[in-house]
């Protein structure tokens, strides 16, 4: 009967330990990542009292089985279902992490390295990913500064917002091209001012600057003059700049007609120019102001006179007289171009081409009514640019500057100084059809793969972890960043792990040993999920039917006491 009393004791101590174990599961029913445990039961001991023996062939009796009796029972193991999928709980924190597969987060203390399935992180006063619990860094690998791709090799704290990263550091503009429709027919392409299109830029600090471009045709079919217009920063001031160190002294020379037409109101008869009938410029005049050296000079821009003599008032006077004279021919704000169409025939005469020449007074040139149209001896003059080539029978991009497949001009901006780098522009992509007479060539930054283009500085707007791991920035200027990416770690067998509370665990000679490199996610068919969280597996139907037959199993252990402590009294009666 004693022995019955001890039996009954183990089957209490036991059944009470998976009660404790069935309690903690209910209790962490709500913690994230929570893998539930359960009690297996096996036999304590038994006495044997009388040994088994075998068959006797002499007497021919068969063998006895042992004869042995029970001690009770213990607990046989304490398994946790550190498989066992949790469900997903949605958080929409993009740093709430859930992992779907059999790996395990990698967090350290700073000096020990510890394994969790939660994902419940945040970024701290530092810039590290870290347990939003604990405070434990998440572990990975770093981005390899040469190469920028991640390097395998030991984990370690994954700092993604330090100071380097907060920002993406600019680049100048290399590349830009043309594409689209030039259409001989376009109004703007035949004009005195040609076809303006636009290049946006960068230099090297990340500053940006427009610049203009223009396409104007020449007296030969298919081709175009490509000319530098004006360099404009991001507050709309115009740089004062050479533009033949920007775009060259090509020597290349184009002719063009140009139609010349006096604007509305304007009327020029007997070498004077009347607005509203009230003369406003004498042709004479304008070659008899400016005297000496400074006589028929080219304007170095508008408005600002000569180039060496720019505050005297001959020069102003011969200013003021060249402009008006241009405004009334269409060419306001264009006085060089102004200068360029009303030229002597003979071009290398540098002394004389730039000059308003006498030819305007002559009565075979005069314009004598308004909107009459006059156009101009075809002259040759040099431009600082390129001839872009078309062929004429496929409307197809053909060469510049007659060299056949070259394809590119080359925007010399480093000759400005500053920080301003070359720009290759390619036309290759464009060409010459009937639009109905509307042109569709357009400018854009970088070339057609999208490299070169050049960036500002960008400031980080969203950090964003893919389903490997790999942790990116975006900033406001388009680019990303590839800033490390999540190490995790992987356990030949994941229930020898060791708990540690607080959701952790630590190696143990049991569960293999952890590397100190750890594995990607997506390697065992594994991946990462972000904006949510990996729920306890704890199924609450099944802990409740173990309560009950543990509760049943406990009931009928203590009754073997009480029963087995009756007999011993009724055997202590006896003697009464």
């Amino acid at each position: 009967m004693m022995r019955s009393l001890f039996s009954g004791v183990s089957g209490l101590k036991t059944h009470q330990t998976k009660m404790d174990v069935i309690g903690n599961n209910i209790a962490n029913v709500n913690t994230t990542a929570f893998k539930s445990s359960s009690v297996t039961f096996s036999a304590l001991m038994s006495q044997t009292t009388q040994n088994a023996s075998g068959p006797n062939a002499t007497t021919g009796t068969g063998g006895i089985n042992p004869r042995q009796i029970g001690l009770g029972v213990k607990s046989g193991a304490i398994n946790t279902d550190i498989s066992g999928q949790g469900s997903a709980q949605s958080t929409g924190n993009p740093f709430d992490i859930m992992i779907t597969g059999d790996n395990f987060f990698i967090v350290s203390d700073g000096n020990s390295n510890f394994f969790t399935r939660d994902g419940s992180f945040y970024v701290d006063g530092a810039g590290n990913l870290a347990m939003t619990s604990i405070g434990y860094n998440v572990m990975g690998w770093q981005v390899d500064p040469e190469t920028m791709e991640i390097k395998k090799d030991s984990v370690s704290a994954l700092r993604i917002m330090s100071a380097e990263n907060m920002t993406y550091p600019p680049e100048s503009t290399s590349k830009a091209y043309f594409s689209g429709i030039i259409d001989k027919n376009d109004t703007d392409v035949t004009s005195t001012s040609g076809l303006i299109r636009n290049v946006n830029f960068y230099d090297a600090l990340g500053y940006s600057y427009t610049a203009k471009m223009t396409l104007k045709n020449t007296d030969t079919a298919g081709e175009y003059a490509f000319e530098l217009d004006s360099i404009i920063d991001s507050k709309g001031n115009v740089l004062e700049q050479d533009f033949s160190k920007v775009l060259g002294d090509s020597g290349i020379t184009v002719k063009k007609s140009t139609p010349i037409t006096l604007a509305k109101n304007y009327s020029l008869s007997g070498g004077i120019l009347s607005y509203n009938g009230n003369p406003v410029v004498t042709l004479s005049n304008i070659l008899n102001t400016a005297t000496g050296a400074d006589q028929g000079k080219l304007l170095d821009s508008p408005g600002t006179g000569f180039t060496d003599d720019a505050t005297s008032t001959a020069a102003q006077k011969y200013d003021a007289a060249v402009k008006e004279l241009a405004k009334a021919f269409g060419f306001e704000g264009s006085e060089k171009d102004f200068y360029t169409y009303w030229t002597q025939t003979d071009p290398a005469d540098a002394a004389t081409r730039h000059r308003v020449t006498a030819d305007l007074l002559t009565a075979n040139i005069a314009v004598t009514a308004e909107g009459t149209d006059r156009s101009v001896q075809a002259t040759e003059r040099e431009i600082q640019g390129a001839v872009i080539v078309y062929d004429t029978n496929t409307g197809k991009f053909k060469g510049i500057n007659g060299v056949e497949n070259a394809t590119a001009v080359n925007l010399k901006l480093s000759n400005l100084g500053g920080e301003f780098t070359d720009i290759t522009i390619d036309f290759e992509t464009s060409s010459m059809y009937d639009n109905k007479g509307t042109s569709t060539i357009s400018g854009k930054n970088g070339d057609t793969k999208g490299l070169g283009t050049g960036r500002r500085l960008g400031k980080m707007t969203q950090v964003s972890i893919q389903n490997n791991g790999m942790i990116y920035a975006a900033y406001d200027n388009g680019m990303t960043r590839l800033l490390g990416q999540i190490a995790s770690a992987e356990f030949a067998n994941a229930s020898g792990l060791v708990k540690e509370g607080d959701n952790l665990y630590s190696a143990s000679t049991n569960s293999g040993e952890f590397d100190g490199i750890g594995v990607d996610v997506t390697a065992n068919g594994g991946y990462f999920s972000t904006g949510v969280l990996e729920m306890s597996n704890v199924d609450l139907s099944a802990e409740f039917t173990s309560m009950i037959t543990t509760q049943r199993g406990f009931q009928a252990n203590s009754r073997i006491i009480t029963v087995s402590d009756t007999l011993l009294e009724e055997l202590t009666n006896l003697k009464r």
